[in-house]
């Protein structure tokens, strides 16, 4: 990005490069009134736990990170003076909405039923993305973004699951192509395989190239480019 430096006084002008610094977003901050009684619920979670330090006095600090999270979360004493319970509207982008409910509620999680909209945002249900409707059950086109299911912590911080398969154009460096878990990449790969099913349907013929045709699939998927047919 270049940049025109003004210059007082008559001075010559100059033309300065200023490249882009990296701002990963690294942790989110939960408050939480009982320290032992979250490290519990997140550790039920299957979430990694990172760190737990203590100062045995009036500071501890814990960090957790959801699979294949690049994000964590920390609570503790003395690292925040938000009220415990306050932090509402985080979300985990799942692959399979389904998979993710069942998972937590295996683990004796209670998670709500799956929920979508249908364009009206008006209504007395729990805001989230898309207003205070919720409609039962998931998106019936099960469209990327429009799946979502919701749980809290045991002080009422609220998470919620969105179900994302194909991100919008530009979302993404279109020149990579990444899967942060194994599940990830499996729920890619099945897709991919009934797409290619329906491809192989409407030619007549088995696809011999259908590695290539995988790959091209799945890499467009996540890119948010027009699917192979």
């Amino acid at each position: 990005m270049a940049t025109l430096r003004v210059a007082p006084n008559n001075e010559p002008a100059s033309v300065t490069s200023t490249a882009k610094v990296d701002m990963k977003f690294e942790i989110v901050v939960i408050p939480v009134s009982d320290v032992d009684r979250a490290k519990e619920f997140y550790s039920g979670l299957g979430w990694r736990l990172d760190a737990d330090f203590d100062n045995g006095k009036e500071f501890r600090i814990l960090q957790f990170t959801p699979p294949g999270s690049g994000c964590s979360i920390i609570f503790g004493k003395g690292v925040t003076d938000a009220a415990p319970g306050s932090a509402q509207g985080m979300y985990l982008i799942v692959s399979d909405l389904e998979a993710a409910r069942k998972e937590l509620l295996g683990r004796g999680i209670a998670v709500s039923e799956a929920f979508h909209n249908t364009g009206e945002y008006a209504g007395s249900d729990e805001p989230y993305l898309f207003g205070h409707r919720r409609v039962s059950g998931s998106d019936p086109n099960h469209a990327s973004y429009r799946s979502f299911a919701s749980f809290r912590d045991p002080d009422g911080n609220g998470w919620l699951f969105q179900e994302l398969t194909t991100r919008l154009p530009g979302r993404i460096d279109s020149a990579t192509t990444n899967f942060a878990s194994v599940s990830d990449l499996a729920g890619a790969l099945r897709r991919a395989e009934f797409a290619h099913g329906e491809h192989e349907k409407r030619t007549g013929q088995r696809d011999a190239n259908w590695p290539d045709w995988y790959a091209a699939y799945m890499v467009a998927e996540q890119s948010g480019k027009d699917l192979p047919k």
